[in-house]
C-alpha cells in the first residue's frame, strides 16, 4: 500500500496514493491507524484525494476503526478528498454518520483547531 504521513504538533494528514480502495490495502491503513495513534497522534485526517474507486462497502469500514481510535483518545478523525462515486457507497452504507467527512484538507485542519481551541476552553473552565 502507497501511503505518505504529513505529522503535525496536533494532527498528521495520512494520503492514501492508491487508485483503488480495496480490501488489500484496508488492513495495511487499519495498522497505521493504530501505530499513529500508539504515537500519540490522536487527530488523523485521511485523504482519499488521490483514491479513484472503492467497490465495496466493507472496504470503507476501516474508517470507523480510525475513528473510535481518535474518539477513545478525544480526538477527530476526519476523511477528506472523497469522489462522488467514493460518496455514494458512503451515504449507502451510513458512515457519513459516525465518520466525520469534509471536503477539503484546509476544512480537516481548521475542524481540528477548533476543537483543539474548545478542548483547552473547557479544560481551563473546569479548573476556574
Amino acid at each position: 500500500m502507497k501511503f505518505s504521513t504529513d505529522k503535525h504538533e496536533k494532527y498528521v494528514v495520512l494520503k492514501l496514493d492508491e487508485p483503488k480502495f480495496t480490501n488489500d490495502n484496508t488492513p495495511a491503513l487499519k495498522s497505521e491507524f493504530i501505530l499513529l495513534n500508539t504515537e500519540g497522534y490522536r487527530n488523523i485526517v485521511l485523504d482519499l484525494s488521490a483514491v479513484k474507486e472503492c467497490n465495496d462497502s466493507q472496504d470503507l469500514s476501516c474508517l470507523l476503526v480510525g475513528d473510535r481510535l481518535c474518539k477513545s483518545a478525544g480526538g477527530v478523525f476526519i476523511v477528506t478528498g472523497v469522489n462522488n462515486s467514493i460518496a455514494n457507497i458512503i451515504k449507502m452504507s451510513n458512515l457519513h454518520q459516525s465518520v466525520t467527512f469534509v471536503n477539503k484538507l484546509d476544512e480537516a485542519t481548521d475542524l481540528i483547531f477548533m476543537e483543539e481551541i474548545e478542548k483547552e476552553l473547557r479544560g481551563s473552565v473546569d479548573k476556574g
